[in-house]
This record gives structure tokens, sequence and C-alpha cells, in this order.
């Protein structure tokens, strides 16, 4: 079943797909200039979404929430602007896509902090 979980699931793959394949362009052209974003869209896109996924694939009563997917917009929202805004802070000096993006991050933890607490872990919905 292609549940809310799945679709973090996907997201995290995609993420770290692209992670990959963008730390060997980084290696073959020995510019580690933007290991700080790489090492961003690995950590947030791939380990945080696929601990998401992991967890709402456990926990049933969770992923049925309309919560999830709030969830999951915001998490999403948070890798797709903070990611490109790292690159932007380390190649032009600005700042504020960084800070938005981080700042979506951040609130994707707390929307997860609290289904955690709402929910458990492995309940049945």
């Amino acid at each position: 079943m292609r549940g809310i979980g799945f679709y973090f699931f996907v997201i995290g793959v995609l993420c770290v797909t692209i992670g990959m394949f963008w730390g060997i362009q980084m290696s073959i052209s020995e510019d580690h200039g933007l290991a700080g974003a790489h090492a961003h869209l690995n950590l947030v896109g791939w380990v945080t979404m696929g601990l998401f996924g992991l967890y709402y694939t456990v926990t049933p009563s969770a992923a049925a929430s309309g919560l999830a997917k709030i969830h999951l917009l915001i998490a999403t929202a948070g890798v797709i602007v903070m990611v490109p805004g790292i690159v932007i802070a380390l190649k032009q000096g600005g700042h504020g896509m960084a800070a938005a993006g981080s700042m979506l991050t951040a609130a994707s933890m707390l929307v997860f902090l609290y289904t955690v607490f709402r929910n458990g872990i492995g309940k049945s919905a």
C-alpha cells in the first residue's frame, strides 16, 4: 500500500540519489565548496525523511491523520527550499532562503514531535 510512509521514503530516496551523484561530481571536479549543501541534502533529505517514513509505516494511527499529510508537505518544502538556499548562501552570500528552509525544517520536526507524543510508536489506526 502506498501510504504516507511510502511518500516520505520516495522523497528520501530521490534526495539520496541526487546527493550521491552530486558527491561524485564534487569528487571528480575536486571542488567541495558546496559540501555543506550536499550534507544537508543527504541528512535532512534522506535520513530524516526516511526515518519519518519508517515511523509512519509502523504507526498507522499517525499515518491515517490529516496532520501526516501536512507534515509531508512542510518537510518536503523544507528540503526543497533549504538546500538551494545553502548553495546560494555559499556562492552569493544571501542567507534568506537557507533560513526560510531551515525554519520549515524545524517546523516539520515540531509537527513530528507532536505526532510522536500524540500517537506513540506502533499503534494501529
